[in-house]
């Protein structure tokens, strides 16, 4: 097993022993998207460490996206309840880039892009490509291409 997965599975016994309804069920829910990860395809196999922090952030996003849709809906409550489930598995995820921090690797890969002679907004894919290994699992994708069209319109 994982190291990951098996933090998860003690930190799920522990949220268990300590009656953390909250806790324990997006832990549930959270091992339950990994072991059913793991058996997808033709033949099963133990995901890697990485593999299970995609799946945790998959998760994560789908909190996120649910607590949206609650609010616009006017359902408070359910909002609230999605995002302190997006508050326990943010702490299995490697902390975010600071805006900063994104701006300047954008920057750079910007800079690297238009060295290689792609400009404007069709510079897009070229910028995309340099950025993304960099910030993989640092920053969510929206964010990451938010700013790259920001740089690239300027």
């Amino acid at each position: 097993m994982t190291t990951l997965k098996s933090k998860l599975q003690e930190d799920l016994t522990a949220a268990i022993r300590g009656r953390d309804e909250l806790r324990s069920s997006t832990l549930r829910l959270t091992l339950s998207a990994i072991t059913k990860e793991e058996v997808a395809g033709k033949t099963a196999r133990e995901l890697s460490d990485d593999e299970v922090q995609k799946v945790i952030t998959r998760e994560a996003k789908k909190r996120r996206e649910a607590a949206e849709a609650f609010a616009q809906g006017g359902r408070a409550e359910q909002a609230e309840r999605e995002k302190a489930e997006g508050v326990v598995l943010a702490e299995y995820l490697p902390k975010q880039l600071s805006d900063d921090e994104l701006h300047q690797i954008v920057s750079q890969a910007v800079e690297e892009a238009k060295a290689a002679g792609a400009e404007g907004p069709r510079a897009m894919g070229q910028v995309m490509k340099i950025v993304n290994p960099k910030v993989a699992g640092l920053a969510e994708g929206g964010r990451v291409a938010a700013v790259v069209k920001q740089l690239l319109a300027a």
